[in-house]
């Protein structure tokens, strides 16, 4: 693991919450806040949005619209933050990223990734895509509070 992410046991259970009331349909959300020392980021608030995928593919697809991309980017400039990365569930599935992932990806920031069974959360991981985009690093999440 090489970066840390700081995330409130709040915001955690925010994040739980969208992806099991979202279930059996992948949930996704923005993550805002800060980066220290150049790689650690500590999230200060999250925005959960609707899936915009369309119905038939929402099961294990997400997607954030251009312009909730712009909205959040406009929201995080006003607010003194920034954005850090995405959020999203995998429905019966393990917190780890899909091929898919892999290739819709931006390096720098942060996906976490949160296991849903059964509309259940049960695995809550981070990863960053490498520079060269040719994996994920797992982020060490240290949970503040709770």
């Amino acid at each position: 693991m090489h970066n840390l992410i700081n995330i409130s046991s709040e915001l955690i259970e925010k994040i739980n919450t969208d992806a099991e009331k979202e279930y059996p349909f992948e949930c996704c959300g923005i993550l805002f806040g800060n980066v220290e020392n150049k790689k650690n980021k500590s999230i200060i608030e999250i925005m959960p949005l609707p899936n915009s995928r369309e119905l038939s593919n929402k099961h294990n697809r997400f997607l954030i619209t251009p312009d909730d991309i712009m909205k959040s980017e406009l929201y995080a400039r006003k607010n003194k933050m920034d954005v850090l990365g995405f959020y999203h569930s995998h429905p019966d599935h393990s917190a780890m990223p899909s091929d898919y992932d892999l290739t819709h990806a931006w390096p720098f920031y942060s996906y976490i990734i949160v296991s849903v069974i059964l509309n259940k959360t049960h695995v809550f991981k981070s990863w960053e895509l490498k520079h060269d985009r040719s994996k994920f690093d797992e982020e060490e999440i240290n949970i503040i509070g709770g």
